[in-house]
């Protein structure tokens, strides 16, 4: 006779290991995000810092070591390693729109992975104008992917789950920025909350936390800063970082997509032919910045941005448009390294031009809204924007001018930018990965970086 309530049992029973092996792969893949995210941290410090001894001694030097790099970059990314280049996140958002194993292995394999650490840190040894914390993202997602299928999760909706909760521990152990995570998930990744994952996502986020927060202490990215901003002229300052940096950050976006997609044609041409030349072009104009305004070309530019949001300038007033074109020519090169670091940089310098205009308001309050209006504006992600500038200051007492700048640029960018620049690339990477009629994929329509 058949048993209804042993059935029952059978089928909670099953349910509750299922449970269990979730959360176990969560915990064990956010803690194996968090050490590699440390590791590549000290890796990609180590290889900035070698590049920067060497350069000390003549910065002749680097005429000969970024677009020889560069090069080689372009060269060791021109086949299998390709999902390596750019920041990555839009390989995460393009698997978590598209649930074809084949195409998550493409993107998301182990060597991929170890070959995004590895060559993201030889950027920023040829001191390319570059992050890690979208390769963080990238590296992240793919990990927790793997663990996923380690505890015997085959369904791609389940397996989407594993991805959105690494790519969001990535971003919180890059910046030591929690609830960043967990927001630029949800803004940035997947573009809408599954309630049912909240609890797994949050629990991830925290134990990558936690691990962090062991190893490398309780520390705040760029410092605390006290600045305050009171209400009246002083507001005019929102406006103005809002919508200058803003624009200035959706013109970058906008920029990058079309050199993603093959424009202008002259230069969709010389990347499809000659991307080595290419490479070694752009990284000669890294160095050209730099011989001209100053060292704070290469590198994320972290250093910079720090003095500037601690009120101790060691740059002047030319950095954050000279950074933003050395992003934007390591970024056509089609190298691996990612955006967030240099873009907080550009903020930080575009809000130290800007407190000119307004020499009664306190400057640091300037850097920090250019910090997050441009981020805004680049990435057309306020939230997480908003987010991330006030934790990696510790500035909670400028909560609402930030919110209000975020609002402004996110706005403006949009005016020039229609698609934020993660989805646009996820768009030209689905577009150019999609095989019709058994057709493959042709020179012109491969993978955007």
């Amino acid at each position: 006779m058949f048993d209804l309530q042993r059935l029952r049992t059978r089928i909670s029973a099953m349910v509750l290991t299922e449970g269990w092996r979730r959360r176990a792969a969560l915990w064990s893949g956010a803690v194996a995000v968090a050490l590699v995210a440390i590791v590549f941290a000290k890796a990609s410090d180590a290889a900035f810092h070698v590049f920067q001894r060497v350069i000390a001694h003549s910065p002749w030097w680097a005429l000969l070591l970024t677009p020889g790099i560069f090069a080689l970059l372009a060269w060791l990314t021109a086949g299998a390693l390709r999902p390596t280049r750019g920041s990555g996140i839009p390989q995460v958002i393009a698997s978590l729109e598209e649930p074809d194993p084949e195409f998550r292995r493409v993107n998301l394999s182990p060597a991929v992975s170890a070959g995004k650490l590895l060559l993201t840190s030889l950027s920023l040894l040829g001191g390319a104008s570059v992050g890690r914390e979208g390769p963080t993202v990238h590296v992240g997602a793919s990990l927790m992917y793997l663990f996923g299928r380690w505890f015997g999760f085959k369904d791609p909706r389940e397996l989407s789950h594993f991805l959105l909760a690494g790519g969001a521990a990535g971003i919180a152990a890059a910046f030591n920025t929690p609830l960043a995570g967990i927001v630029f998930a949800i803004e940035e990744l997947s573009g809408r909350f599954e309630h049912r994952f909240s609890g797994t996502l949050l629990t991830a986020v925290i134990v990558g936390g936690v691990v962090s927060l062991g190893l490398l202490g309780n520390y705040t990215y760029f410092g605390h800063v006290s600045a305050l901003l009171p209400l009246g002229q002083a507001w005019g300052a929102i406006v103005l970082c809002g919508v200058v940096a803003g624009l200035l950050g959706g013109l970058f976006a906008r920029i990058v997509l079309l050199t993603m997609s093959g424009r202008p044609r002259w230069l969709g041409r010389l990347k499809r032919d000659h991307p080595v030349a290419l490479a070694a072009a752009c990284g000669l104009v890294v160095v050209v910045l730099a011989l001209i305004f100053g060292d704070g070309a290469f590198g994320t530019g972290y250093e910079q941005a720090r003095s500037l949001v601690q009120g101790q300038a060691i740059v002047g007033h030319e950095f954050g448009l000279m950074k933003l074109l050395a992003n934007l020519a390591s970024y056509v090169a089609g190298i691996p390294g990612g955006l967030f670091s240099p873009a907080l940089a550009v903020g930080a310098g575009l809000g130290h031009n800007l407190a000119v205009l307004m020499p009664a308001v306190d400057p640091k309050a300037f850097v920090l809204l250019g910090m997050c209006a441009y981020l805004t504006g680049v990435t057309q992600a306020p939230l997480t924007s908003a987010v991330i500038s006030l934790e990696l200051t510790d500035s909670g007492d400028l909560l609402l001018p930030i919110l209000a700048t975020v609002l402004i640029a996110r706005g403006v960018s949009g005016m020039v930018c229609r698609v934020p620049i993660y989805r646009g690339l996820a768009e030209q990477l689905l577009a150019s990965s999609a095989v019709d009629g058994g057709q493959k994929v042709t020179a012109a329509t491969r993978p955007a970086d």
